[in-house]
């Protein structure tokens, strides 16, 4: 059997790839497959294993024996059911392997703000502390994460993990369940402009929906606290980017972190890019997934869901 795996400069290139060798003859690729390659590519595959590739109808037509695609992901936009399906094509995904990693990182995000970490770190560095006679610099005061309300969009797997952080850290944890519904009863569920108000913190767990696109706009950023903190680990778009710039400058909110932008890469004009003060606005390169031990864990998933399909076994499938 003939498999095709793309994409593996988005899932790191440290990462040991031979444990797919031991299932068919495997042809192994750092970039996209394309509408332009895929017929030099993905002539005889029966597998492909993608993360960010786009699937087309023009790419699947020059895939004939295709029958199985594999996500290095959970989510699945980009491998365009609809086309799929036309072909005669199954999805496969996995879930759950970076929830350790997404809610370490949300907390990562949170404390470097919450405490002003790069001032005192550049305070140290620059040699001030070490010339002046205090014991202790506190030019920035900071606040507890215990008995503040910790807000929560989203509570699915991630946000139920980052609830639990949360609570041990003696916060107040309630929540919005951005899918209009959540059977959890762990913590106090609440309406959207209740969380807005309530909320000394908030981060977004949340994937992107008609219900959730923009969900953080204008009147979203005019609820909330002055005082109150952002976090986006969720999707980009859950977020407008103007309205925060315009937020964050404005002193409607106090400081944002964001794992997720719209688009990805950064747009070069982005407004965000404008604020270059990292206690106001902290940003990564959409990383929040990716610790070593979540992508191990994403490569053996996927290796199960290829197994399963030799056996004659569905696992994962997407669209049954």
């Amino acid at each position: 059997m003939k498999i095709v795996i793309a994409d593996r400069d988005s899932v790191g290139t440290d990462m040991d790839y031979s444990i797919y060798d031991e299932l068919g003859d495997v042809t192994y690729y750092d970039d996209k497959v394309t509408e332009e390659n895929a017929a030099e590519r993905l002539t005889g595959a029966e597998v492909l294993v993608i993360n960010k590739s786009q699937m087309t109808d023009k790419l699947l037509d020059d895939a004939p024996d295709l029958k199985l695609i594999c996500e290095f992901a959970t989510g699945y936009d980009n491998a365009n059911i609809p086309a799929c399906d036309r072909h005669g094509v199954k999805v496969a995904n996995v879930a759950g392997y970076s929830t350790a990693s997404v809610a370490q990182h949300t907390f990562a995000l949170l404390f470097y703000l919450m405490e002003n970490l790069r001032h005192y770190d550049e305070f140290v560095k620059s040699g001030a502390y070490a010339a002046q006679e205090h014991f202790c610099c506190l030019d920035i005061p900071y606040h507890d994460l215990e008995g503040k309300t910790y807000g929560i969009v989203g509570m699915g797997t991630i946000g139920r993990k980052v609830a639990g952080i949360a609570a041990a850290f003696g916060a107040n944890v309630i929540f919005y369940a951005s899918s209009g519904h959540s059977d959890c009863t762990d913590y106090e569920q609440v309406s959207f402009h209740e969380l807005l108000e309530r909320s000394d913190v908030i981060s977004l767990h949340c994937p992107l929906s008609d219900r959730t696109r923009n969900l953080f706009d204008a009147a979203a950023f005019n609820r909330m606290k002055k005082s109150a903190i952002l976090i986006n680990v969720a999707r980009g778009a859950v977020v407008n980017e103007q309205n925060l710039y315009d937020a964050l400058v404005s002193g409607k909110i106090a400081a944002a972190g964001l794992d997720v932008l719209n688009p990805e890469p950064m747009a070069a004009d982005s407004p965000l890019l404008k604020i270059q003060d990292s206690g106001k606005l902290f940003v990564t390169p959409h990383l929040a997934w990716a610790s070593t031990e979540a992508r191990e864990r994403c490569l053996d998933e996927v290796k199960k869901n290829i197994e399963a399909y030799i056996k004659g076994e569905e696992r994962n499938i997407v669209n049954p």
